[in-house]
């Protein structure tokens, strides 16, 4: 089928999962799209890895490749203009495994935390490459095709109901932007998101295997494709417009 557009969940540094899932796709052609939701970095072992495969994919790939922006990417340009220690040191964030991918040191062990050189250089975000930070900054937030709106995180709310991407006024929120009311609620052009992993996303509006809630989460008009990837879950990719979807589990 030409036309056809293969969207990917948060990957957070899970090179081995994304290789698994890209190798369940049919074979791709030049009339294809892949677009990736963001999250590229943080928790999994190999951020560095990932990176390095997907900005690859430019020049390896017939398809036309999109990369969005997730919060993570977002989060991490802050640190390197200002500072977001509120960001940096949380363990659940998995900053710390990113800083040992890019210095080519082992993942940390369960428990394990960052000594005081580790910890100045996770603060100061310095150790990301300046070609990598120039690459997250660079990134769409948003992008659009007949088959649906692609974007981290969600779309906001408007006085008048939830806005299209092109009318948000400070993007960045679209990497952000996390509530109830737009799974419950949203009814238009279909988006596809990650950022909020499936298991939080209401089961009874799911039409996707309703019996799994860590599985794909789609609505009458919005598709969830966090599973869990860099959380002991799994990563997951959708073709559009069939519907047909590939894990890494």
């Amino acid at each position: 089928m030409a036309g056809r557009t293969f969207a990917i969940g948060d990957i957070h540094g899970e090179l081995g999962k994304l290789r698994t899932v890209m190798s369940k796709f049919p074979p791709i052609d030049a009339q294809d799209t892949l677009v990736f939701l963001g999250d590229y970095v943080n928790r999994g072992p190999d951020s560095r890895g990932v990176l390095d495969t997907l900005q690859s994919l430019k020049s390896s790939s017939p398809a036309k490749v999109i990369f969005l922006r997730g919060n993570h990417e977002d989060a991490w340009l802050r640190v390197r203009q200002e500072g977001w220690d509120e960001f940096v040191f949380p363990p659940d964030h998995g900053c710390f495994a990113t800083l040992r991918s890019f210095l080519g040191g082992p993942p940390p062990e369960p428990g394990e935390k960052p000594n005081d050189e580790e910890m100045g250089m996770m603060a100061s975000g310095e150790f990301l490459p300046e070609d990598v930070i120039q690459w997250m900054g660079a990134l769409p937030f948003w992008y659009e095709d007949e088959h649906a709106i692609y974007v981290h995180a969600g779309l906001p709310k408007g006085p008048k109901g939830f806005l299209h991407p092109k009318e948000v006024y400070n993007p960045t929120v679209l990497a952000w932007v996390r509530t109830d009311d737009f799974t419950r609620n949203y009814h238009g052009k279909r988006v596809v998101f990650g950022h909020t992993p499936v298991a939080y996303l209401p089961p009874e509006l799911s039409d996707y295997t309703p019996e799994d809630p860590t599985d794909v989460w789609q609505s009458d008009s919005a598709i969830g494709l966090d599973t869990g990837c860099g959380k002991s879950g799994f990563l997951t990719g959708i073709e559009l417009p069939s519907g047909a979807v590939f894990e890494s589990r």
